[in-house]
């Protein structure tokens, strides 16, 4: 064989060599290496899904599902359940109660001259918020010990509507810290007998009668208070109100002295003691969908 046929047969050997070695090994780049992290860099739920895997679960007191890595024993959320988590305790449709103040009759019994009773009736919204109104009859005979006249108002309507704002709506609902807010407005009459008045020039004394008087009075009222279970469905609660007036209609012969479901007029302070029964209204809500379960972990579908 001749030295090129040699030479030629060799240079084809190698040329068939590197075009096999090119068909079958494959080309490594760091985009082909990385390109699956790539794909799921952005892609929370198979990221938190893996985790999972190397976790173990538990829910803290602000109902968060809170993850333990068993490797690096570090703790993570899931942030594809937060916005399952409920922000309140309670559901929107929680109770209704109805409340008899029974204050000025207790009071009356320690001599106050004035008042009645209110009833009221309030709705728990979460347990958190409570708009209430309030209803009542108020009336008045009182004889002034210095100036000996009798201050009289008949029975009388009043009005209140406000809200209270509980601080423990994540707790017991039997326990109860709240303040509240109302406005209140009352169309009364009143009169006014045994008036003395003194004749300076003639230095004697009279009496006359101011004859029955129409006013309307409207205020507004902060109260602080608490409320706790005694039995069943019946609970009792306190509050301490301030109160001031806003508008009241113009009268020929001054202001009145006492204003039904407000109190006497030159008394900002008063209290209130209610007797209340509260009625569930669970079943006016929406049934919640079935739960999951999650490593052994019961989550609610909200």
């Amino acid at each position: 064989m001749s030295r090129r046929i040699i030479v030629a047969l060799v240079l084809a050997c190698l040329a068939l060599a590197g075009y096999a070695q090119r068909r079958i090994t494959p080309v490594e780049t760091p985009a082909t290496v990385t390109q699956s992290v790539n794909e799921t860099a952005s892609d929370t739920a198979r990221i938190n899904e893996r985790r999972r895997a190397n976790s173990v679960s538990y829910v803290d007191d602000r109902g968060l599902t809170i993850y333990v890595d068993t490797l690096t024993n570090t703790e993570w959320t899931d942030s594809t359940l937060i916005g399952r988590v409920p922000k309140m305790e309670f559901p929107l449709w929680h109770a209704m109660s109805v409340g008899v103040n029974v204050w000025d009759p207790v009071m009356r019994l320690f001599g106050q001259q004035h008042g009645l009773a209110d009833m009221w009736v309030q709705l728990s919204l979460h347990n958190r918020y409570k708009p209430t109104l309030e209803a009542g009859l108020g009336m008045a005979r009182h004889r002034s010990s210095a100036d000996t006249f009798l201050y009289r108002s008949p029975l009388s309507f009043y009005l209140r509507i406000g809200a209270d704002y509980n601080f423990l709506f994540n707790s017991n609902p039997d326990y109860q810290f709240f303040a509240g807010l109302r406005y209140g407005i009352s169309p009364f009459s009143y009169s006014i007998d045994d008036v003395v008045a003194d004749d300076p020039y003639w230095g004697t004394e009279g009496t006359f009668n101011i004859p029955a008087q129409h006013a309307t009075v409207g205020w507004m009222e902060f109260s602080i208070g608490l409320r706790v279970k005694l039995w069943g469905p019946i609970s009792a609660g306190w509050s301490f109100k301030f109160h001031s007036i806003i508008h009241q209609s113009k009268d020929t012969y001054g202001r009145p002295w006492y204003i039904p479901g407000y109190g006497t007029r030159g008394t900002p302070v008063t209290g209130s003691f209610s007797i209340v029964y509260t009625i569930p209204l669970s079943h006016l809500n929406k049934p919640k969908p079935d739960s999951v379960t999650i490593d052994d972990t019961t989550v609610d579908n909200l």
